[in-house]
């Protein structure tokens, strides 16, 4: 083995043990399991989001409803009155309204659809999320004896 291998490997061990010494397990683990509850609020927004434009699709349907009847009111009265020309563009109207309720009616659906999975999602990763929390602490814990232990027989070896 030449000798600059020799200190490369010399160099690599001592730069590997000291940053074993710098490097704390719980920390690590407390990092990941802030990276999870960040993870689940993005989820959970994501939720409140599709839920919010569920709403306004909602909305939006009632209000081309109330258009659609109205459509269909105004046709009755023309015919009534006997003004058929008025009647079929009022028809025309409530067509092209309807056409436009029965999409925004796939998108609610849709987006129902969405939200029930997103829920769904949330509710498992809230399970994972409690349960790396718990074993993250139960780890901690055996870090901690493990290293007051170490510490012991450090103490009545030296």
């Amino acid at each position: 083995m030449s000798v600059m291998k020799r200190v490369s490997l010399i160099f690599r061990a001592k730069a590997n043990k000291a940053l074993d010494r710098m490097e704390d397990p719980r920390e690590t683990l407390d990092y990941s399991y802030q990276q999870q509850v960040e993870m689940l609020t993005r989820v959970r927004r994501g939720v409140a989001d599709v839920a919010t434009s569920r709403k306004r699709v909602e909305l939006q349907m009632n209000s081309l409803q109330k258009e659609v009847d109205r459509r269909d009111n105004q046709a009755r009265d023309a015919l009534s009155k006997g003004r058929e020309d008025l009647a079929r563009a009022a028809l025309q109207n409530k067509a092209g309204l309807q056409g436009q309720l029965n999409d925004l009616q796939g998108q609610y659906a849709n987006l129902q659809e969405q939200e029930e999975k997103l829920t769904l999602a949330s509710q498992r990763l809230q399970s994972k999320v409690d349960a790396f929390r718990t074993r993250k602490e139960t780890i901690k814990a055996t870090y901690t004896a493990a290293e007051a232990q170490t510490r012991i027989n450090e103490a009545f070896s030296g």
